[in-house]
């Protein structure tokens, strides 16, 4: 019989990969499923290949790195990429097995929320700002962490509440959270 980890490992409710150096080593069925890709396609290869664009992957990286090496974890809400390249939001926690080198050996899970998030029809930089408007941070802040001037950010902000048809941006937030109106 399965050892009692190898059983839990396969049969975890959400998905699951263990990475050395951000390249993919092992994933459950459940990952397998989430993001349409067979266990031979993903193993050995970056996990780039599940994010929408090698900019995103680079950029989440540095930030991942900076929380990791204080903490060993890191968690977020993001945009992710199924085989086929359709778009979806994916909650993700990691865990390194080692704070001081954070991407050396880490394990991941991943949680698809599409189901309350759209993903659909928005740029990298409107998922970009979408994404630290629902972490409540200010246009200022926003444009700190995007390195963009405010002005853009609510050139951003307001293509956003047309694509959402909200009135304003708690509402705007409330549909990016899956918080029914």
């Amino acid at each position: 019989m399965q050892d009692l980890a190898e059983l839990a490992f396969a049969h975890a409710p959400v998905g699951l990969i263990y990475t050395e150096d951000r390249v993919i080593r092992r994933c459950n069925p459940r990952l397998e499923a989430m993001f349409g890709f067979g266990r031979a396609q993903m193993e050995g290869r970056s996990l780039s290949m599940l994010y929408p664009s090698e900019t995103e992957f680079e950029r989440i990286g540095r930030l991942g790195a900076q929380v990791m090496a204080v903490s060993g974890q890191y968690r977020d809400e993001r945009i992710m990429r199924r085989n086929g390249g359709e778009l979806f939001w994916c909650r993700v926690r990691g865990q390194s097995l080692d704070a001081a080198a954070p991407f050396a050996r880490a394990v991941w899970s991943f949680a698809d929320i599409s189901e309350t998030r759209p993903a659909t029809g928005l740029t990298l930089r409107e998922r970009q700002v979408a994404k630290m408007m629902a972490e409540g941070l200010t246009s200022k802040e926003i444009a700190q962490g995007l390195d963009i001037s405010p002005r853009t950010v609510e050139v951003h902000r307001a293509r956003l509440l047309t694509k959402f048809n909200a009135r304003n941006s708690l509402e705007l937030v409330a549909h990016l959270s899956g918080i029914p109106l």
